[in-house]
């Protein structure tokens, strides 16, 4: 995923002698660029050891929307500047801003951050995608991290910026390989009928058709005729259309429910507490929110993108020098961001049987013997044939 001399002769000696001399200035004029590129890269290479002697520290400022304690996104960038600061910090020196969730202060925020001493901006988030390519190429200087998006690198010089975003669809189908297993299994809530759930926040959002795409094609590996109800929410935010839809689910034979609708997940791990029944969160492990109460025993597991590790090797590679900036990449399970929550719920309530089927799709997949369809670059009605012909 990576950004990635015709010579004719003459017959006289004069109009020859001329063009050799042309392509001589030319290959002069090559040699001395590379040699002066040589020289950029070995000064370069000298402050660099030079701030290392002088104990200089790579600065590094995180801009997360919204607050931390959303057990979320936000606390696992958190948890990553953390271990940074843990495990970096000769190296690194870190300072974390909330920009709260008023949008129209998201670019000051930045250009603070820009205009401050910071070597390396974090962000995430599709609402900081445009921002950050603007405000980059004010800033060139700068160097910034945007992560779970990428930027349009065709816009305008943004070699200054790595961007890099998850795989959810294969995290989806391992919470798919879950779900088919329990549902089929002794587990305690679960029921006889061979049904399972998925309820996303948009139709139109293809990081989320990516989680129903990978889910539907993780159960149908444990089983081609499991069936797959599928729902929408048509906002992140609506928890309670989103509860509305998971009962009425449960309702319909439904055992386990994914949920991939950002905020309005908590109707969902509403309607599986009611009912009785399981569901699997997103993004993060979801248990964490509910830890001590009820609800926390029916979210058997959550598909994970590791925001923390991501910003954390990202770095990583910012002090070493080689983190390719000017490129996106999307990072998965060989990565070691992408997977599934595996906590004291996950080994107290999921069945052995259902835990082995997810070990062993897991191996599956780093060794490459199974691929995960994806949703990106998805036709229509593609995407519908794989949703239809599930349910």
């Amino acid at each position: 995923m990576k950004k990635k001399f015709l010579c004719s002769t003459l017959a006289m000696a004069m109009t020859a002698s001329m063009l050799f001399g042309c392509a001589s200035e030319s290959k002069t004029e090559t040699t001395a660029a590379a040699g002066e590129t040589t020289a950029a890269a070995a000064e370069t290479t000298a402050e660099a050891a030079k701030a290392e002697t002088n104990g200089e520290k790579l600065k590094v400022t995180l801009l997360v929307t919204g607050s931390f304690g959303d057990k979320a996104f936000n606390d696992s960038a958190q948890a990553g500047m953390e271990k940074l600061e843990a495990e970096l910090g000769d190296k690194v020196e870190v300072n974390m801003v909330e920009m709260g969730s008023d949008k129209t202060k998201f670019e000051g925020s930045m250009l603070d951050a820009c205009e401050s001493d910071a070597d390396l901006i974090i962000t995430g988030l599709w609402d900081m995608k445009e921002i950050t390519e603007k405000v980059a190429q004010e800033f060139p200087e700068k160097k910034f991290i945007i992560f779970d998006t990428d930027v349009d690198y065709t816009i305008g010089d943004l070699s200054n910026v790595y961007s890099m975003s998850y795989k959810q669809n294969e995290g989806a189908f391992l919470a798919g390989v879950l779900a088919a297993s329990a549902t089929k299994s002794d587990m305690e809530y679960a029921n006889e009928d061979n049904v399972i759930g998925f309820v996303g926040a948009k139709d139109t959002a293809a990081v989320i058709n990516d989680s129903a795409v990978g889910f539907i094609e993780g159960a149908q590996f444990v089983d081609p005729d499991v069936k797959v109800l599928v729902s929408y929410v048509g906002s992140y935010v609506d928890s309670a259309t989103a509860k509305e839809l998971a009962i009425t689910q449960y309702s319909n034979g439904a055992d386990v429910v994914f949920v991939a609708a950002g905020p309005a997940s908590v109707g969902v791990i509403e309607a599986a507490a009611e009912s009785k029944k399981y569901c699997i969160g997103v993004d993060s492990d979801q248990a964490l929110a509910y830890e001590g109460k009820d609800e926390a025993n029916f979210i058997i597991s959550s598909a994970i993108k590791g925001v923390g590790d991501s910003i954390y090797n990202a770095v990583e590679k910012a002090v070493d020098g080689t983190l390719p900036y000017g490129e996106y990449q999307i990072l998965g399970i060989e990565d070691g961001v992408v997977g599934l929550a595996d906590n004291d719920i996950y080994q107290s309530a999921v069945s052995e049987d259902a835990k082995k089927a997810v070990e062993d799709a897991k191996e599956k997949l780093l060794a490459g013997e199974v691929t995960v369809d994806s949703a990106y670059g998805m036709d229509e009605a593609t995407l519908k044939g794989i949703i239809n012909g599930a349910q």
